[in-house]
């Protein structure tokens, strides 16, 4: 391979790689969706008390479940409701529809999540799922 070609190859590739770092604006627009996200998770929880994370979660406990960015709760009751970390790229914060399949009826830790678009029905991200945490209703 010649110089050129060389120093071309680089230039493309270096070029490829700076079009998906985000711009000033749109890190500036991610850094304010995820404080607000996290401002509504703290919101969410407000009034319940942490417990000791399990591994798994029966799928038929949960009525709904809420998405506050990265972070997905389950409510299983009005005392009780479960906390999942992502690992991020579920696109959770638009109008997507979460796919889960779990062919033991529980949703577990590294149970990995689709996002789907609910119009096109194309696929937009997918992420795993971490620990559920219980949170419970602190009694007044």
């Amino acid at each position: 391979m010649s110089r050129i070609t060389t120093l071309v190859a680089l230039s493309i590739a270096g070029t490829a790689l700076s079009g998906c770092a985000a711009t000033p604006r749109e890190q500036a627009a991610m850094a304010e969706r995820n404080a607000r996200d996290a401002v509504r998770l703290d919101q969410r929880l407000a009034g319940f008390t942490p417990g000791k994370p399990v591994s798994c979660l029966p799928v038929s406990t949960s009525r709904r479940s809420e998405y506050f960015g990265d972070t997905i709760v389950y409510e299983v009751s009005g005392s009780l409701v479960y906390r999942t970390d992502t690992s991020g790229g579920c696109t959770l914060n638009r109008d997507d529809i979460l796919v889960t399949q779990t062919p033991i009826g529980s949703l577990c830790r590294g149970d990995i999540a689709r996002t789907i678009d609910r119009g096109s029905r194309f696929q937009t991200g997918s992420c795993t799922l971490g620990d559920f945490v219980p949170y419970r209703k602190d009694r007044s």
